[in-house]
């Protein structure tokens, strides 16, 4: 954080130059072309630290979501406070920044399983970002990328049209199982870190 101070106080910094530059080059009309110059390169200073304040803010945050969550891996899964639809869901993890967890491996899976035990209690299953709307019978996760891990239950998925959205199964021992995406769940977002 001590590191983005700095960053925002050179920000300041290069404003008030830019200023100066800026009233120079009103006063000094034969060097027009220097401080255009310095102008267009203290413009470009700027933009570059205003890139990485914001590059800052993103990590900070993800640190946040980290601390109240969990961190495994090369990605922070943060559990919801209550349950909504899929698509609900999906926008909330979405606007804090992340999406709906997606197990890509048995490891994810157990590990996404024991944090949803800890940080769930009482939910029995929770959705996960895997959806087949867009193609019936082709499973993709909420970026629309093929997945190449699959954790189905036995007899599943099962719901034809109608079932088109994901959940995992605390009770099955982390395994899938397609639902109606209009049932309420609970759910975990994840966040990759850098």
């Amino acid at each position: 954080m001590a590191h983005a101070g700095f960053l925002i106080f050179l920000l300041v910094v290069a404003l008030l130059l830019l200023d100066q530059a800026a009233g120079q080059s009103k006063a000094r009309k034969h060097s027009k072309r220097r401080v255009k110059e310095k102008d267009g390169d203290l413009k470009s200073q700027i933009g570059k630290l205003w890139q990485e304040v914001n590059s800052l803010k993103e990590m900070q945050a993800l640190q946040t979501v980290c601390l109240r969550g969990t961190k495994v891996h090369k990605k922070c899964y943060l559990a919801s406070d209550g349950a909504k639809h899929f698509h609900e869901a999906n926008e909330d993890c979405i606007a804090k920044g992340g999406t709906l967890a997606i197990p890509r491996d048995g490891d994810e899976t157990n590990a996404l399983r024991d944090y949803g035990k800890k940080s769930l209690p009482g939910a029995s299953d929770f959705w996960l970002g895997v959806t087949d709307m867009v193609n019936e019978g082709k499973f993709v996760d909420v970026n629309g990328m093929v997945l190449n891990y699959f954790n189905w239950d036995r007899s599943q998925p099962n719901g034809g049209k109608r079932k088109n959205c994901v959940s995992l199964s605390q009770s099955a021992q982390g395994k899938w199982a397609d639902e109606v995406c209009r049932t309420l769940k609970r759910y975990i977002c994840e966040f990759l870190i850098p």
